[in-house]
C-alpha cells in the first residue's frame, strides 16, 4: 500500500523535517505541502492524499477549521493526523471532535511519526487514552453526549467501546473478550454507526465527554 501525504504547517522547518522523515519511509510519498489551513481543501481535491498531517495552530486558518472544512467539502476525505507542540492543547480536542483521526506531538520520534501515518491510513486511529482523558477533564458534557444514550448499544458493543477508549486495537480487544477479530470489527462498525461517529477517535471522545467512560 502506497500512502500519499499532504503536510500542513506554517513552520517551514517543521515541514522540512516531516518531509524528510516520511519521504524516506518505504511506502510513503509526500504529495504536497501547505503553510496554512486555507490551502487544505484545494490541495486535497487536486492531490487526493490518503493522509493530511496538519498543525493545529496556524495564523490564518487553524487546524480545527481546516479539518471541519475538509470533512464538509470533500465527499471521501482523507484521514487527518493533527500535530501539536503541547499534549494538553484545546485545539487538539476540538480537531478530534471535528473528525481528525488522532494526534501526534511534534517531538515524537521519527519511527512514531511514520507508524502514526501508517495507522491512520489503514482506517485505524492514533489514540493516547491518558492524553484524551486530560483534554476532556473538567469539561462539561456536551449536548452530543446524549447521542450515546440514544444509541442503545448492546452490552457487547459497550464493552468494545470501553476497550477502544483504553487504546486497544481490534486484535487486543478480541483477545480480552475471547472473540474473533472479525467479530470485533463487526461490533466496532456497529458501534460507530449507532453513534454517528466517523471513526474510533470520534467514538472515544464521545464516550469520555458523555461520561460513559470516566475521566478520573
Amino acid at each position: 500500500m502506497d500512502i500519499s501525504v499532504l503536510l500542513v504547517d506554517d513552520e517551514e522547518l517543521v515541514r522540512a523535517g516531516m518531509s524528510a522523515i516520511l519521504g524516506n519511509a518505504p511506502g510513503i510519498t509526500v504529495a504536497g505541502e501547505a503553510s496554512d489551513g486555507c490551502e487544505v481543501v484545494p490541495l486535497v481535491r487536486r492531490l487526493r492524499p490518503d493522509v493530511v498531517v496538519m498543525d493545529v495552530r496556524m495564523p490564518t486558518v487553524d487546524g480545527i477549521t481546516a479539518t471541519r472544512d475538509l470533512m464538509a467539502a470533500v465527499a471521501d476525505p482523507p484521514r487527518v493526523l493533527v500535530i501539536t507542540t503541547f499534549e494538553r492543547d484545546d485545539y487538539v480536542y476540538e480537531a478530534l471532535r471535528e473528525g481528525a483521526s488522532g494526534f501526534l506531538l511534534k517531538r515524537s520520534r521519527p519511527a512514531e511519526i511514520v507508524q502514526a501515518v501508517r495507522t491512520v491510513a489503514t482506517g485505524d486511529s492514533v489514540l493516547f487514552p491518558a492524553a484524551i482523558r486530560s483534554l476532556v477533564q473538567g469539561r462539561q458534557a456536551r449536548e452530543r453526549g446524549d447521542a450515546l444514550a440514544r444509541a442503545q448499544l448492546t452490552e457487547r458493543e459497550a464493552d468494545v467501546l470501553r476497550l477502544m477508549a483504553q487504546g486497544m486495537s481490534n486484535a487486543e480487544i478480541a483477545e480480552r473478550l475471547f472473540l474473533g477479530v472479525q467479530t470485533v470489527k463487526t461490533h466496532v462498525s456497529g458501534t460507530l454507526a449507532k453513534l454517528g461517529a466517523r471513526d474510533r477517535t470520534q467514538a472515544v471522545v464521545l464516550a469520555y465527554e458523555s461520561g460513559f467512560v470516566g475521566v478520573g
